[in-house]
Order: C-alpha cells, then structure tokens, then sequence
C-alpha cells in the first residue's frame, strides 16, 4: 500500500474523529504516537498533526522529529500542530486573549490557497484552544481569519506545509470535511480507493498468504465484530476455522439459542459450549468491577483453552479487535491509563501458544458494519447493538448471582423488545439495563415493599467515543417501566440514564 495518510497523535481528543472523516473519504489511514512514528514513511502521501491537551509553550510540550516529513510531503498542523509549526519557524504564540472555543466563522479566506478553495465566507468552524498565534514568520502567509482570530489557517511559502487553528473534524465545522478533501486527495494525491469491497477482497487474499492450510479457532460473541471476522476468515480458509461460542451465563435472554441458529444459517462451523456455573463461581463475592472484569475474561480464557485442545493442530487465535481498541491501548505518553480493561488487546497467556490474526483491526465500528454489508450478512445481525464483552457481569453493580442475572435479563428484555416494537431501536446505537446495588421502598396494593431499582440506558453515537444520551419519548418509557415493574419480581423502581460521554461512560462499569 502505497497510498496512505498518516495522522500523528500528540493526545487529542479529535485524533481518532481526523481519522474516521479521512476515511469517509475513502482514503486509507493511520494514527501513531508522535514519539512513535512508523519505520517505513514511504507508503504515506501525507501528514497530519493532531491537537494536543498540552499548550506548545509547557515545558513538556510533545516536539516531533519531522526532518523526514517536512518538505518531502504534504504535512498539515491542527491546532496544537499548527502551533508548534508557527513557534518552530519563529513565530509567537501567546495565551489567548479573547475566547477561543466553540462556534466561530471564517471572515476571510485566500480564494487561491488549495488548502481552502471552494470554501465560503461565513462558514462555521469549531475552535478548542487556549493559546493563539499572535504573530507569524515572514515566510508564513495567512490564509483564513475569524473576526476574532487573525490566524486561523496558514500555509508556508515554498512548501506544501499548511496549519490550521480550528477543528474540521468535527461536526461543527460545516465545511471541515471540504478542507479535508482539498488537503487529502488535491494537496495530497491520495486515491479514493479505500472501500468496504476493496477491504473484503484485500483481506481475503492477505488471510489465505498469512494462514495458509493452518487451523484458526475464533471465539465468537454473537456481535458485529467477531460476526464479520468469522465470515471473513470463513471466505478465505473454509472448514479450517472453527468458532467457540461461549454461554457464559451474561448473556441477554435467549441469546445463546438465538445466536447459535443465526451461524447456523449463515454456514459457519459453531460449537455451543455452556459455561453459565463456571463463571458464577469464578464471580462469587467479587463487587470491584475491574476484579469483575477480570474473572470473567480468566475464566473465558480457560473454558477456550480447554475447548481449543479438542481441535487437533489448531495454529492461531483470531479475534474482532478493531481500530479503537488498537488505539486506546498506546498512548503518547507510553500506556494510557486503564479506564476499562479491553477484552482483546492485551496478549494471551503465554500457555495458549498461538499465534494471533485480526482481519478487523485496522477498521472503526461504522466501517466493520459496512464491510458486514459487502459481505452480504443479514442486516439484523450487523444493526444489533454493541454489548459489552463481560455481558450483564458489568450491568450488574456490585456482586454477580445467578438470580440477579434472571432479574436483569427480564427487564432488559422487556426494554429491548420494547424498542424493536415501537420502531426505535435503529434509532438508538446502543441500549441496555443495570440493576443498581439499592433497594427501594414502594408499594403494591396495600403493601409495603422494598426491592430492587434498574436504570435503563439508551445512548446515540457512531463509533462510541462520544455519545449523548436518546430522548425517548415520555409515554414508551412510562410504558416500559410500567410492564418492568408489573412482570418482573423484585423489581419496583424504574430509572432513565440522562447522562452523556464524555463525562459519564457508556456502561456504569
């Protein structure tokens, strides 16, 4: 590949959204560390320099060696990048004097410039900043302004190096991934060949070079992720692949039944391997959730192994990585602090001794979905929402029983059933219920009763990095909590998540 945009992450919270509209795009991407970057810089057509956390005036501002980029290609600075680029050169950059964040519009741009052809007057950008350029070298030249910021946009005379100081890959910015083109595929010269087809077909041939005649065990979850990986691997070694699917006793109501007969239909070799006793014992008088997490992904780890050992010859573990998980397990400061233990990344026990192969790593959600679709698997199956690798184990605060479990799986299946019903449930990227260590007082007929409180959660995103929680609307959750309440025993308060991410997770563990 030859073709390729690198995206150098100096701790931004937009890193990961530049690179999901570059690939909107249909250009292929990559983020690195800044203090990372990768051996073999040929197969990049350009560069883009992240914003940062960190001001370029702090002591431990990141500083990234560009003396192999700058020059030989393309190279545009966001934020942070265009910052460091000005105060490189020469330039001076100060703490902002007037407010720097949110909504701003272009007052001026240089109709000339590539870097903002085709760009109007009065477009709305989105500023993130507390420092500004206040003064440029000679060998800068502006070409865009805010009425507040002077140097909104800049390109150096000679090179084809550009900076900007607002954010296009954000929503806010209206024509930001108009700026995005003219610097990805003009500036550039990258080809728009980056497509769910083009993936599919790469990928196949890549697995069948790397696995060869080798035997591949998959351990699937019944969603988007190992579901597409298995048809993958499925296309490019036939019978060699066998999948694992693991009851761990987490799952949702009738899950592992229902799933089951989906591979089924879709000729993939699936064995069904229940598992519920092991996990509820592993999970006995354990309350931490990271404690939680960990005893589920041992015991997973165990009941595999053990399942692996009756395949004769098996060579590698495949697994649904995807991008965001690669990602978020580096950082630009060495490993990134665990807000979450992810279920893939992170290696196997040194006793499994296999090999490990992630056809999907490379992709976000919104793009696994569509190579799902290119693959033609059912559009049910890639709509489904994403559930968490420990299942109900982390929607259950505080210990995990087998009867808390029951209870959590009648009221998320009244929930989910609810939203399929009311035709709601492709409106929400992600729904789910958690039964809350409390109990509470209420009242059925004439008597007192003090029982368990749920919370339901409903939340909109593309790829879960951010998300806003769903109004859904007052009478389906009346509705909702009603038949909870009525059908559910030990249930008799019903609650709605109004909380966002960030600051609030997804999941409450």
């Amino acid at each position: 590949m030859d073709n390729a945009l690198l995206i150098l992450d100096f701790g931004s919270q937009y890193t990961q959204l530049i690179a999901r509209r570059v690939r909107e795009l249909n250009v292929y991407c990559e983020i690195h560390p800044y203090n990372h970057l990768p051996e073999d810089l040929s197969i990049f057509k350009g560069v883009i320099l992240s914003g940062s956390p960190y001001s370029v005036r702090d002591k431990e501002a990141p500083i990234p060696d560009l003396k192999n980029i700058r020059g030989q290609m393309p190279l545009l600075g966001v934020c942070y990048g265009a910052q460091y680029l000005a105060q490189e050169e020469g330039g001076k950059v100060d703490p902002s004097d007037t407010r720097e964040y949110g909504r701003a519009n272009l007052a001026y741009t240089n109709m000339n410039s590539d870097l903002v052809k085709d760009m109007t007057l009065g477009s709305q950008v989105w500023m993130s900043h507390g420092d500004t350029i206040t003064k440029v070298p000679e060998s800068f030249e502006v070409i865009a302004s805010t009425s507040d910021v002077k140097v909104a946009g800049f390109k150096i005379k000679g090179e084809t190096t550009y900076g900007i100081q607002f954010h296009p890959e954000v929503y806010h910015s209206e024509e930001g991934q108009q700026l995005l083109r003219n610097y990805v595929v003009e500036i550039c010269g990258c080809q728009q060949t980056w497509t769910p087809n083009s993936f599919v077909e790469t990928t196949i041939q890549d697995l069948k070079h790397q696995l060869g005649d080798d035997k591949v065990v998959l351990g699937l979850s019944g969603g988007v992720d190992s579901t597409v990986a298995a048809v993958l691997l499925n296309k490019a070694i036939g019978e060699n692949l066998y999948c694992i699917f693991v009851d761990n006793g987490l799952l949702r109501r009738n899950e592992f039944q229902e799933v089951l007969r989906s591979y089924q239909y879709m000729g993939l070799n699936v064995k069904g391997v229940d598992a519920k006793e092991k996990f509820y014992v592993a999970l006995a008088g354990i309350s931490d959730p990271e404690g939680k997490r960990k005893a589920i992904g041992k015991t997973f780890i165990d009941v595999f192994d053990e399942e692996s050992h009756l395949i004769s010859g098996v060579k590698w573990l495949a697994q649904g990585t995807i991008y965001p998980d690669v990602i978020e397990s580096i950082s630009v400061k060495g490993p990134s602090a665990t807000i979450k233990s992810h279920h893939n990344v992170g290696g196997l026990p040194d006793y499994m001794q296999l090999k490990v192969v992630e056809p999907l790593k490379t992709l976000f959600k919104d793009e696994v979905r569509r190579v799902g679709k290119a693959l033609g698997i059912k559009a049910e199956l890639l709509g489904r929402h994403p559930f968490p690798g420990p299942g109900l184990g982390i929607r259950i605060l505080g210990e995990v029983t087998a009867n808390k479990v029951k209870i959590l799986q009648e009221v998320d299946a009244i929930f989910i059933n609810g939203l399929k019903e009311s035709n709601l449930y492709d409106k929400v990227w992600q729904a789910g219920s958690i039964l809350l260590p409390i109990q509470s007082v209420g009242v059925m007929g004439d008597e007192r009763t003090y029982e368990q409180v749920v919370a339901l959660r409903a939340v909109e995103s593309t790829d879960g990095m951010t998300a806003d929680w769903v109004h859904l609307p007052y009478d389906f959750l009346a509705g909702i909590s009603n038949a909870i309440i009525n059908k559910v025993k030990g249930v008799n308060r019903v609650v709605y998540d109004i909380s966002s991410k960030p600051p609030a997770t997804i999941e409450w563990e």
